[in-house]
């Protein structure tokens, strides 16, 4: 699976639009859909980031911005 597809895999399993996840997270909303259509690459530690995360906040009970 390549990143684009990390990427997007998790904004959905975690249910976000794409609007919704780039507020939730800081990250541009042009940036995440350029990573998500694989025109941009981020590094590869973002992915990870956004993994943990998104399984802090499921643990903790915190997903706000939805």
């Amino acid at each position: 699976m390549n990143t684009a597809e990390i990427i997007k895999n998790l904004r959905e399993e975690a249910g976000f639009s794409r609007r919704d996840f780039s507020h939730h997270t800081g990250i541009p909303l042009r940036t995440l859909e350029d990573w998500e259509a694989g025109r941009r690459t981020p590094p590869e530690y973002i992915p990870r980031l956004l993994a943990y995360q998104l399984k802090y906040e499921a643990l903790i009970g915190q997903r706000t911005g939805r």
